[in-house]
Protein backbone atom coordinates (compact mmCIF):
# COMPACT_ATOMS: atom_id res chain seq x y z
CA UNK A 1 0.00 0.00 0.00
CA UNK A 2 1.33 3.48 -0.86
CA UNK A 3 0.59 6.87 0.72
CA UNK A 4 0.31 9.89 -1.58
CA UNK A 5 0.35 13.50 -0.38
CA UNK A 6 -1.79 15.80 -2.55
CA UNK A 7 -1.74 19.62 -2.39
CA UNK A 8 -4.46 21.73 -4.02
CA UNK A 9 -3.99 25.49 -4.31
CA UNK A 10 -5.65 28.17 -6.41
CA UNK A 11 -6.30 31.92 -6.22
CA UNK A 12 -10.05 31.55 -5.67
CA UNK A 13 -10.27 28.62 -3.27
CA UNK A 14 -8.91 27.69 0.12
CA UNK A 15 -5.70 25.63 -0.05
CA UNK A 16 -6.11 22.11 1.15
CA UNK A 17 -4.09 18.96 1.43
CA UNK A 18 -5.14 15.32 1.45
CA UNK A 19 -3.55 11.96 2.17
CA UNK A 20 -4.42 9.19 -0.27
CA UNK A 21 -3.92 5.47 -0.01
CA UNK A 22 -3.12 3.52 -3.13
CA UNK A 23 -3.38 -0.25 -3.47
CA UNK A 24 -3.29 -1.96 -6.90
CA UNK A 25 -5.77 -4.57 -5.69
CA UNK A 26 -8.26 -2.26 -3.97
CA UNK A 27 -9.97 1.08 -4.53
CA UNK A 28 -7.96 4.05 -3.27
CA UNK A 29 -9.12 6.20 -0.38
CA UNK A 30 -8.54 9.91 0.29
CA UNK A 31 -8.42 11.54 3.68
CA UNK A 32 -8.44 15.39 3.89
CA UNK A 33 -5.86 16.90 6.22
CA UNK A 34 -5.78 20.49 7.55
CA UNK A 35 -2.69 22.45 6.56
CA UNK A 36 -2.05 23.84 10.06
CA UNK A 37 -1.97 20.32 11.46
CA UNK A 38 0.81 19.43 9.03
CA UNK A 39 2.82 22.54 9.87
CA UNK A 40 2.48 24.03 6.38
CA UNK A 41 2.50 27.82 6.12
CA UNK A 42 1.47 29.29 2.77
CA UNK A 43 2.64 32.92 2.91
CA UNK A 44 1.91 34.22 -0.56
CA UNK A 45 -1.01 34.34 -2.96
CA UNK A 46 -0.90 32.32 -6.15
CA UNK A 47 -2.23 33.14 -9.57
CA UNK A 48 -4.42 30.53 -11.24
CA UNK A 49 -1.57 29.51 -13.53
CA UNK A 50 1.05 29.29 -10.79
CA UNK A 51 2.22 26.03 -9.33
CA UNK A 52 3.35 25.39 -5.79
CA UNK A 53 6.57 23.52 -5.15
CA UNK A 54 8.15 23.00 -1.76
CA UNK A 55 10.64 20.79 -0.01
CA UNK A 56 9.21 18.41 2.58
CA UNK A 57 12.40 18.88 4.56
CA UNK A 58 11.82 22.62 4.72
CA UNK A 59 8.03 22.79 5.05
CA UNK A 60 7.12 19.81 7.18
CA UNK A 61 8.12 19.68 10.82
CA UNK A 62 9.61 16.65 12.52
CA UNK A 63 6.33 15.98 14.30
CA UNK A 64 4.54 15.94 10.96
CA UNK A 65 6.92 13.37 9.55
CA UNK A 66 6.27 11.18 12.57
CA UNK A 67 2.53 11.55 11.98
CA UNK A 68 2.91 10.52 8.34
CA UNK A 69 4.98 7.50 9.31
CA UNK A 70 2.32 6.56 11.85
CA UNK A 71 -0.34 6.79 9.16
CA UNK A 72 1.46 4.12 7.16
CA UNK A 73 0.86 1.73 10.02
CA UNK A 74 -2.78 2.76 10.47
CA UNK A 75 -3.84 2.25 6.86
CA UNK A 76 -2.97 -1.43 6.64
CA UNK A 77 -4.29 -3.98 4.23
CA UNK A 78 -7.61 -5.25 5.70
CA UNK A 79 -6.54 -8.79 4.90
CA UNK A 80 -3.95 -8.53 7.67
CA UNK A 81 -6.45 -7.34 10.26
CA UNK A 82 -7.42 -10.88 11.23
CA UNK A 83 -3.87 -11.92 12.08
CA UNK A 84 -3.84 -12.45 15.81
CA UNK A 85 -7.29 -10.87 16.05
CA UNK A 86 -8.98 -13.03 18.63
CA UNK A 87 -8.43 -15.11 21.75
CA UNK A 88 -7.06 -18.04 19.74
CA UNK A 89 -3.44 -16.86 19.82
CA UNK A 90 -1.87 -15.69 16.59
CA UNK A 91 -3.75 -18.12 14.37
CA UNK A 92 -6.14 -16.91 11.70
CA UNK A 93 -9.55 -18.57 11.93
CA UNK A 94 -11.48 -16.63 9.29
CA UNK A 95 -11.77 -18.11 5.82
CA UNK A 96 -9.56 -21.09 6.72
CA UNK A 97 -9.77 -24.85 6.27
CA UNK A 98 -9.95 -26.04 9.89
CA UNK A 99 -11.35 -29.48 9.19
CA UNK A 100 -11.05 -31.72 12.24
CA UNK A 101 -9.45 -28.99 14.37
CA UNK A 102 -9.72 -29.51 18.13
CA UNK A 103 -11.13 -26.45 19.94
CA UNK A 104 -12.73 -28.44 22.76
CA UNK A 105 -12.93 -26.64 26.08
CA UNK A 106 -11.31 -23.48 24.75
CA UNK A 107 -12.45 -19.92 25.47
CA UNK A 108 -13.15 -18.42 22.07
CA UNK A 109 -15.43 -15.49 22.90
CA UNK A 110 -16.27 -13.44 19.78
CA UNK A 111 -13.86 -15.50 17.70
CA UNK A 112 -14.20 -14.99 13.95
CA UNK A 113 -14.80 -18.20 11.97
CA UNK A 114 -16.60 -16.51 9.04
CA UNK A 115 -16.60 -18.61 5.83
CA UNK A 116 -14.25 -21.23 7.36
CA UNK A 117 -14.45 -24.96 6.69
CA UNK A 118 -15.00 -26.57 10.10
CA UNK A 119 -16.10 -30.07 9.12
CA UNK A 120 -15.77 -32.53 12.01
CA UNK A 121 -14.18 -29.78 14.13
CA UNK A 122 -14.40 -30.37 17.89
CA UNK A 123 -15.95 -27.50 19.90
CA UNK A 124 -17.20 -29.67 22.75
CA UNK A 125 -17.59 -27.56 25.91
CA UNK A 126 -16.03 -24.50 24.26
CA UNK A 127 -17.04 -20.96 25.26
CA UNK A 128 -18.10 -19.40 21.95
CA UNK A 129 -20.20 -16.48 23.17
CA UNK A 130 -20.67 -14.01 20.30
CA UNK A 131 -18.51 -16.06 17.92
CA UNK A 132 -19.22 -15.72 14.20
CA UNK A 133 -19.81 -18.79 12.04
CA UNK A 134 -21.29 -16.71 9.22
CA UNK A 135 -21.38 -18.80 6.02
CA UNK A 136 -19.14 -21.43 7.65
CA UNK A 137 -19.29 -25.17 6.98
CA UNK A 138 -19.85 -26.99 10.29
CA UNK A 139 -20.90 -30.31 8.79
CA UNK A 140 -20.40 -33.03 11.36
CA UNK A 141 -18.88 -30.65 13.93
CA UNK A 142 -19.15 -31.42 17.65
CA UNK A 143 -20.75 -28.43 19.41
CA UNK A 144 -22.09 -30.40 22.35
CA UNK A 145 -22.13 -28.62 25.71
CA UNK A 146 -20.80 -25.48 24.00
CA UNK A 147 -21.77 -21.98 25.13
CA UNK A 148 -23.05 -20.47 21.88
CA UNK A 149 -25.03 -17.54 23.26
CA UNK A 150 -25.35 -14.74 20.69
CA UNK A 151 -23.24 -16.65 18.16
CA UNK A 152 -23.89 -15.95 14.48
CA UNK A 153 -24.84 -18.96 12.34
CA UNK A 154 -26.29 -16.93 9.48
CA UNK A 155 -26.00 -18.85 6.18
CA UNK A 156 -23.98 -21.56 7.96
CA UNK A 157 -24.13 -25.25 7.14
CA UNK A 158 -24.72 -26.98 10.49
CA UNK A 159 -25.90 -30.30 9.08
CA UNK A 160 -25.19 -33.56 10.92
CA UNK A 161 -23.61 -31.60 13.77
CA UNK A 162 -23.81 -32.49 17.45
CA UNK A 163 -25.58 -29.66 19.31
CA UNK A 164 -26.66 -31.75 22.29
CA UNK A 165 -26.89 -29.69 25.49
CA UNK A 166 -25.52 -26.61 23.69
CA UNK A 167 -26.75 -23.21 24.83
CA UNK A 168 -27.73 -21.13 21.77
CA UNK A 169 -29.71 -18.41 23.55
CA UNK A 170 -29.92 -15.31 21.36
CA UNK A 171 -27.92 -16.86 18.50
CA UNK A 172 -28.57 -15.80 14.89
CA UNK A 173 -29.67 -18.37 12.32
CA UNK A 174 -30.96 -16.20 9.50
CA UNK A 175 -30.85 -16.95 5.80
CA UNK A 176 -30.35 -20.52 4.62
CA UNK A 177 -28.85 -21.86 7.84
CA UNK A 178 -29.36 -25.62 7.87
CA UNK A 179 -29.53 -27.89 10.92
CA UNK A 180 -30.65 -30.98 9.00
CA UNK A 181 -29.52 -34.25 10.51
CA UNK A 182 -28.12 -32.58 13.62
CA UNK A 183 -28.51 -33.85 17.18
CA UNK A 184 -30.25 -31.09 19.16
CA UNK A 185 -31.20 -33.08 22.27
CA UNK A 186 -31.07 -30.72 25.23
CA UNK A 187 -30.09 -27.72 23.07
CA UNK A 188 -31.53 -24.36 24.13
CA UNK A 189 -32.83 -22.30 21.18
CA UNK A 190 -34.37 -19.53 23.30
CA UNK A 191 -34.70 -16.26 21.31
CA UNK A 192 -33.11 -17.75 18.19
CA UNK A 193 -34.83 -16.27 15.10
CA UNK A 194 -35.67 -19.20 12.84
CA UNK A 195 -37.60 -19.46 9.60
CA UNK A 196 -40.86 -21.33 10.06
CA UNK A 197 -39.65 -24.29 8.00
CA UNK A 198 -36.49 -24.48 10.12
CA UNK A 199 -38.49 -24.42 13.33
CA UNK A 200 -40.89 -27.08 12.09
CA UNK A 201 -38.03 -29.36 11.11
CA UNK A 202 -36.25 -28.94 14.46
CA UNK A 203 -39.47 -29.61 16.36
CA UNK A 204 -39.66 -33.03 14.72
CA UNK A 205 -36.39 -34.05 16.39
CA UNK A 206 -36.41 -31.83 19.49
CA UNK A 207 -36.08 -33.52 22.85
CA UNK A 208 -34.46 -33.12 26.25
CA UNK A 209 -33.73 -30.32 28.69
CA UNK A 210 -30.68 -28.10 28.68
CA UNK A 211 -28.63 -28.87 31.83
CA UNK A 212 -27.33 -25.29 32.11
CA UNK A 213 -30.48 -23.22 31.59
CA UNK A 214 -33.11 -25.80 32.56
CA UNK A 215 -35.09 -24.97 29.41
CA UNK A 216 -36.67 -27.80 27.45
CA UNK A 217 -35.65 -27.87 23.80
CA UNK A 218 -39.22 -28.15 22.57
CA UNK A 219 -40.35 -25.23 24.75
CA UNK A 220 -37.47 -23.05 23.49
CA UNK A 221 -38.55 -23.79 19.93
CA UNK A 222 -42.25 -23.17 20.67
CA UNK A 223 -43.11 -26.64 19.43
CA UNK A 224 -46.79 -27.63 19.73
Amino acid sequence: MALVLNVSLCSTCKPHLSLSTSNPNKASSTFPLPLPLLGLNIKKSLQPSQKLTFSLGESVSGATLVALLSASFIFVDPALAFKGGGPYGQEVTRGQDLTGKDFSGKTLIKQDFKTSILRQANFKGAKLIGASFFDADLTGADLSDADLRNADFSLANVTKANLSNANLEGALATGNTSFKGSNITGADFTDVPLREDQREYLCKVADGVNPTTGNATRDALFCN
